[in-house]
């Protein structure tokens, strides 16, 4: 397992990051879980991303069972605050009071004083953005959290909490970004990815894998795989049938051959291809079985050559989408990708 600097901080994050979204809590069994975070950590992963909103507070409370036994000071530990949390109207967004209680709600679930990354889910239109600033600021002067991070926000969002952030003289900055990035959805390139590289602020990218489609197991005109997210529980299914198309599946299936030219398996391949700018310093991989972390972790330190990347973009073509606009949305079928496949 390689390591990257997180932005211009002095931060070093695991290439592959384990994060638990619609596992941990949800999708599979308890020991599974813990099964899957030990494979992390044999197979070198020192970062670890989880948010209070995944299942409610369980995604968290069991990444936190799991890395008790672990020295503290060897692992890097990322959740987030804004989505829902509970009914009530100060159970959302980014005012100073769901920060606070937020964060100290996390921290006793994780089992930790502090944590190394705290993330605004979302960009909260509702509440002043000095506000939120100034409280994840006295959170960083308390020391429960040694550096903050945005996900989904757009160019303007981040650049608007960079200026007002030196105009409050506030001592911590925004140093991480975890935006929505794969093969096919590329909407932070033309915008957030350049704002990004100028102020020093490193991407930990989800979704390399888009839902599992990227890996080639989803086959056009084939019945959905057994024991797949896509037939599983929970919300995985809703959020997978967003990016299964016929067109969009038989592309897929035209990246296979690329793959073999690089001695990598599919999911290898979608995760190393993330990894591919200085500018993204890790890639998220969730997992429902340990050997799939496994394998996916072997996608760190892959430099995948110009000619591949040429290749790959020629055979997904039009299927790439990179409108910027799209910033915060969850990744969807395009029209295209719902002809019928040649």
């Amino acid at each position: 397992m390689e390591h990257r600097r997180l932005g211009r901080s002095g931060l070093y994050v695991s290439e592959i990051t384990y994060g638990n979204w619609l596992t941990h809590g949800e999708l599979v069994a308890r020991d599974t879980a813990l099964a899957c975070i030990q494979a992390a950590l044999d197979a070198g992963v020192t970062t670890f991303d989880t948010a209070d909103v995944y299942a409610q507070g369980a995604a968290e409370q069991v990444l936190g069972d799991a890395l008790r036994t672990v020295r503290r000071s060897s692992v890097e530990i990322a959740t987030k605050v804004c989505l829902p949390t509970g009914d009530g109207p100060n159970d959302r967004g980014l005012s100073r009071k769901h920060i606070m209680e937020s964060c100290h709600a996390s921290l006793r679930r994780l089992g930790t004083d502090y944590v190394d990354l705290y993330q605004a889910h979302r960009f909260d239109e509702r509440t002043p953005l000095e506000e939120s600033l100034i409280a994840f600021d006295d959170l960083v002067r308390q020391g429960k959290v040694l550096y903050l991070g945005v996900s989904e926000w757009t160019a303007p969002q981040i650049e608007a909490a960079l200026r007002i952030a030196a105009d409050l003289g506030l001592r911590s900055r925004i140093v991480a970004n975890q935006p929505q990035y794969n093969m096919l959805w590329r909407v932070i390139e033309p915008q957030v990815l350049p704002l990004c590289e100028r102020e020093g602020i490193g991407q930990v990218v989800f979704q390399p894998l888009a839902q599992g489609v990227l890996t080639g197991k989803y086959q056009p005109g084939r019945p959905l795989p057994a024991n797949s997210r896509a037939t599983s529980g929970g919300r995985a299914p809703r959020f997978i049938s967003r990016v299964l198309g016929p067109v969009l599946l038989d592309r897929v299936q035209r990246l296979r051959p690329l793959a073999d030219e690089a001695g990598l398996s599919m999911a290898q391949l979608a995760v190393a291809w993330t990894l591919q700018p200085d500018s993204v310093s890790s890639a998220i991989i969730g997992a429902s079985r340990p050997d799939q972390v496994t394998e996916n972790a072997l996608a760190a330190g892959v430099r995948l050559p110009a000619n591949l990347l040429a290749k790959i973009d020629e055979v997904l073509g039009d299927l790439i989408d990179r409108d910027s606009t799209k910033t915060a949305q969850m990744m969807s079928v395009k029209p295209e990708w719902n002809r019928p496949a040649p």
